[in-house]
């Protein structure tokens, strides 16, 4: 097993393509080609931690906060992120985060935390538009049916829950082959070709548009492929910020705030006002999510629950929602377990194992 091969895992589930411009998410430190023994999972990585993988005989650390956030000047060991490179690096350590880009996918982060309350009927919260595109292409009519196999095969055409989705024209396109060409239809220097064709239009997510171009030109019709690849504004269902859904029944607020505490093991919920209403819709996000305060609102949340709000930002509940902020740690921590499914499923006979220790760096006076 190759550090590579985990990786590819992960990021078939959560593509870094799609993590926020302010991350640095994906490889850390460490070799990808390098031979993997087990690996750890933690939220964070610490010198704890590191000193955890390598007691367990993991050789690789898989984490959801990145290690490095902005660069790294020296290494001299007067940081706790300086020793961590310097003696990972000494131990062959492999060192790996997936953040915003699995914040960002529809089961990644805060489906974990909906599926710890139970939450049904979910949905992105703040769905992103800038990740899809629109594939325009052609083929003759004796060859459309390979097109569209080799297009959905590489990933193309999916709308929400639905997959091989196309739209198709007939029409008539015309060529004539120049001299140096190796035509399919037709002779090099020879007349203009009239040929019956279907056009095809498929959407094609951001992560997968070279493999939806190669799985085109690799199709054995035509030379020269004619297509257009598009950006388009349309919001895609599966990848965005937070999560939306409905308890199963509704429940009185303060009965949920006891449930809440209990489900996400969190010694401390800061809260807004009661507003005496009982909850039915609950917004979530893991990590810091005041941003999407008024996503929640609009979306007619009861309660809102993520972490790192600061003292102004409650007075923007306005009495229309209920902040409940369980801590930045707590909404996460359960993110491991993700990644433990994502590996099991794939490696089931591997050592994946999660960290005993718990990496929150806020402490709670009782």
């Amino acid at each position: 097993m190759l550090a590579k091969d985990i990786i590819r895992v992960i990021e078939v589930a959560a593509p870094v393509i799609y993590q926020e411009s302010y991350d640095n998410s994906g490889l850390q430190v460490g070799d990808p080609l390098q031979a993997i023994n087990g690996v750890l999972l933690t939220l964070d990585v610490t010198e704890a931690i590191l000193e955890e993988a390598m007691e367990r005989s993991c050789n690789m650390i898989v984490a959801h906060h990145p290690l490095i956030f902005s660069g790294i000047k020296r290494l001299s060991g007067r940081t706790y992120v300086e020793r961590i490179i310097h003696k990972a690096i000494k131990n062959d350590i492999v060192i790996y985060a997936a953040h915003t880009n699995l914040d960002n996918m529809y089961n990644g982060v805060n489906a974990k935390i909906a599926e710890k309350l139970g939450l049904k009927n979910t949905s992105i919260l703040s769905q992103r538009s800038d990740t899809l595109s629109k594939l325009y292409t052609y083929a003759p009519v004796t060859h459309a049916d390979k097109l569209r196999e080799a297009l959905f095969a590489a990933g193309a055409g999916h709308i929400g829950n639905y997959a091989e989705c196309s739209f198709n024209t007939d029409g008539n396109g015309t060529f004539r082959p120049g001299a140096d060409a190796n035509p399919v239809i037709g002779e090099a220097g020879g007349e203009r070709k009239w040929v019956g064709e279907v056009k095809v239009e498929v959407l094609v997510s951001k992560h997968l548009e070279t493999q939806v171009i190669q799985a085109l030109i690799d199709c054995d019709f035509y030379e020269e492929k004619a297509y257009e690849l598009i950006a388009i504004k349309n919001t895609d269902q599966g990848i965005g910020a937070g999560l939306i859904g409905e308890l199963p029944e509704p429940m009185g607020e303060t009965a949920f705030l006891s449930f809440l505490k209990q489900q996400m093991a969190t010694e401390c919920i800061r809260h807004t006002a009661l507003i005496n209403k009982n909850i039915n819709k609950v917004a979530v996000c893991g990590g810091s999510g005041s941003f999407l305060l008024k996503d929640a609102i609009r979306a007619g949340a009861d309660i809102f629950i993520t972490g790192d709000f600061k003292y102004h930002q409650f007075f923007d509940a306005e009495g229309k929602i209920i902040i409940a902020d369980i801590g930045h740690y707590e909404s996460e921590q359960y993110t491991v377990e993700i990644f433990k499914a994502l590996l099991n499923e794939k490696f089931p006979n591997f050592a994946i194992l999660l960290s005993n220790l718990s990496t929150n760096p806020v402490k709670y006076f009782r």
